[in-house]
């Protein structure tokens, strides 16, 4: 039996039209109808599979839906939100996957709330640097971490479903606050993001000489990855949590400069600390034991 009798999804990209699959897949909706842009989007989604119904009517997307995930970039939230609140279900539940919590929150929570609904933030912390419903995956959401970020306004049943919801799709639930999500990933989320496309903008650089792209291999294939993700998402994410992003970013380029004044004085032990250090905290991280490095 589903869980729900119909579930929307705003936004039929990567996220959007994994959580499509995902529920498919797992009989959690009777229904799963998504909302597009754009009228040869609807062709595209059915094509796929990744909904059971596209629309580009944003009334038609949401009326008499449970629950609705929000899957467009953070800046657009509101702008697609506003015009389905006039047909959204007494009662109804709406998260979203924004990779910014407390803007969105702060924003979104008091409009649905006026419109008879029930917000609860999340952000599923899964991805990929391809984008669009061509990429979605069924599994995309299993054993990923995804943060639920309930406010004192919060409803405890409406914050208990979306966690089952997660749960449902694969993911492992956790609870934050907005603000304290914020602050994690832009260590964990968004520096890695800027760093990746620093090195792709300075390494593949048209300045530098024609062979140097030649001599990029693995290890900076793996290391700039993220940076063909969408950059009018990254656009958004970065704006949104620029103040942690900017602090985060000022302690990583201090120390970086503390590791070019160890290189300039040919301070070999900080230098091999700066290495070791790092290996054996990846290593704790990742849940491999350490090893002795090879010679």
């Amino acid at each position: 039996m589903p869980q729900w009798e119909k579930i929307a999804v705003a936004g039929v990209g990567l996220l959007g039209g994994s959580l499509g699959l995902a529920a498919q897949q797992r009989v959690l909706a009777g229904s799963v109808v998504g909302l597009v842009r754009r009228q040869d989007s609807v062709a595209e989604c059915l094509e796929l599979g990744v909904v059971t119904e596209a629309t580009t009517d944003p009334q038609r997307a949401v009326r008499g839906a449970d629950l609705l995930v929000l899957c467009t970039p953070i800046a657009r939230m509101r702008d697609v939100l506003a015009p389905m609140l006039p047909a959204l279900k007494r009662g109804a539940i709406i998260t979203d996957v924004g990779s910014v919590k407390t803007s969105v929150v702060q924003e979104l929570e008091p409009i649905v709330t006026e419109a008879g609904g029930q917000f609860v933030g999340s952000h599923p912390m899964a991805g990929a640097e391809r984008i669009g419903p061509g990429a979605a995956r069924a599994d995309l959401f299993v054993n990923a971490v995804c943060v639920i970020t309930p406010t004192p306004q919060s409803s405890p049943d409406a914050v208990a479903q979306v966690e089952n919801f997660w749960r449902a799709v694969g993911g492992c639930t956790v609870r934050l606050t907005p603000q304290l999500h914020d602050d994690l990933v832009s260590r964990s989320s968004h520096l890695p993001h800027v760093v990746a496309a620093e090195l792709a903008n300075y390494v593949l650089s048209p300045a530098h000489p024609k062979e140097q792209a030649m001599l990029c291999a693995n290890g900076f294939r793996d290391t700039t990855r993220i940076a063909s993700s969408s950059p009018e998402m990254w656009r958004d994410i970065a704006l949104a949590n620029r103040k942690n992003l900017a602090r985060v970013l000022g302690v990583f380029i201090e120390d970086l400069q503390e590791f070019k004044l160890a290189l300039e004085n040919g301070d070999t032990k900080a230098v091999a600390e700066f290495f070791e250090k790092a290996r054996q905290r990846r290593d704790q991280w990742s849940g491999q034991p350490a090893s002795p490095s090879p010679e």
